[in-house]
């Protein structure tokens, strides 16, 4: 017995209803019966004679990388950019989404991450105006369709042999990595060329680059030619990292520059938070915080002076002059690509290029190290 939809074989994952034997590993994006192929859905398909306009125009670099992501996409093959965070992958990405569209192609945006998902959605509809593009991820399930979609990896289940380009950002991250049933659903749901996104490739990804079934372009440079910030760790006990934030944060407050204060986990994002805003005008975002958008347009807004957030907020969003604080760096929760992404949310924006990141720990880990001697590295070659 084998499942259609993710090639489960374990007989242990298979449940017997009456005379039909079902798959139970990926139940949760429906029922798929043994010797039943997974239905395509229709979509609607047409040629669109888009084009797309950005803010600022690519720099040479970028263009460059442009030019070689469309070269492996026009030999059927695909490809991996491996490029710094605010490098500009999602505007990388657009050159390739107007020359499929403009064939009739069916294109797809896959992110691990439904906050992501809003904001790529929204960028995209700003950037390809004459576009008709949807966000289908928890809480945007109504329209499914659209001439782009932009989605949770998730939400794939519901395109089933559709995407001719499927985009996906965030390869490296939490929920995707490693998990054979969302990739298998990944898969399924690509019938061309996929476009993976990341600034922290694992082993899998560079070992296909060298067996040449995966092409790959990199990108260290953010478009302001400013280098990418380099975190300055220092080693304190738990209540010294306390005390060093809260003068920290009150220098912040007097410069009038917000900060991203990260945590490891749920419960001490809230202990922080009950002792902090006490002192400050602050917010606490965690994957338990209700009305989450409104958090973050009002940290946008700067009705605070600092977020405290888990790693829920280390990849995509972007605010201008943003400073980062990582409280306990050293807990096994933040990985190497972890820290790199949190770091990776300082000086972003073209007109607010420079900026600082914090690392409080007890002791310098592994991946404390590394995340310092990959930014310098990346430094050099960009």
């Amino acid at each position: 017995m084998r499942c259609s939809r993710c090639g489960n074989e374990d007989l242990a994952y298979f449940y017997l209803d009456g005379t039909t034997w079902y798959c139970r590993k990926c139940i949760a994006f429906g029922r798929v019966d043994v010797g039943k192929g997974v239905e395509a859905k229709t979509y609607r398909k047409r040629k669109i004679d888009c084009s797309y306009s950005l803010k600022y125009p690519l720099t040479p670099l970028q263009k460059q990388a442009v030019s070689k992501i469309m070269s492996f996409l026009k030999q059927k093959k695909d490809v991996l950019v491996y490029a710094a965070c605010g490098a500009g992958k999602t505007e990388l990405t657009m050159d390739a989404i107007q020359y499929y569209l403009r064939q009739g192609k069916k294109v797809g945006f896959a992110i691990s991450r439904r906050q992501v998902v809003l904001e790529i959605k929204e960028r995209m509809q700003q950037a390809f105006s004459s576009l008709h593009v949807v966000a289908v991820c928890e809480g945007f399930t109504d329209v499914t369709d659209g001439d782009l979609i932009v989605c949770t990896m998730h939400q794939l289940y519901r395109y089933p042999y559709c995407f001719d380009l499927l985009i996906m950002d965030e390869v490296d991250a939490f929920p995707y990595r490693d998990n054979e049933l969302l990739e298998a659903i990944a898969m399924q749901a690509c019938v061309g060329e996929k476009l993976m996104l990341t600034a922290t490739p694992d082993e899998n990804m560079l070992k296909k680059v060298e067996e040449g079934t995966l092409g790959l372009v990199e990108l260290f440079q953010r478009p302001h030619g400013y280098p990418l910030i380099v975190p300055q760790v220092v080693c304190l006990s738990f209540a010294l990292q306390l005390c060093f934030l809260i003068h920290f944060l009150q220098k912040q407050r007097k410069r009038g520059i917000q900060t991203l204060v990260f945590v490891p986990t749920i419960a001490l994002a809230n202990k922080l938070y009950l002792g902090l805003r006490l002192l400050f005008k602050c917010a606490v975002f965690t994957s338990k915080t209700k009305d989450k958008e409104k958090v973050i347009d009002e940290f946008h807004e700067k009705k605070y002076s600092f977020l405290i957030s888990t790693t829920i907020l280390e990849r995509g969003i972007t605010i201008k002059g943003i400073y980062i604080v990582i409280l306990q760096a050293d807990h096994a929760v933040f990985s190497q690509a972890s820290l790199i992404q949190m770091v990776g949310r300082v000086g972003r924006n073209i007109e607010m290029p420079t900026g600082e990141g914090w690392f409080l720990c007890a002791k310098k880990t592994k991946d404390i190290e590394q995340c310092v001697s990959a930014i310098q590295k990346m430094n050099e070659t960009g």
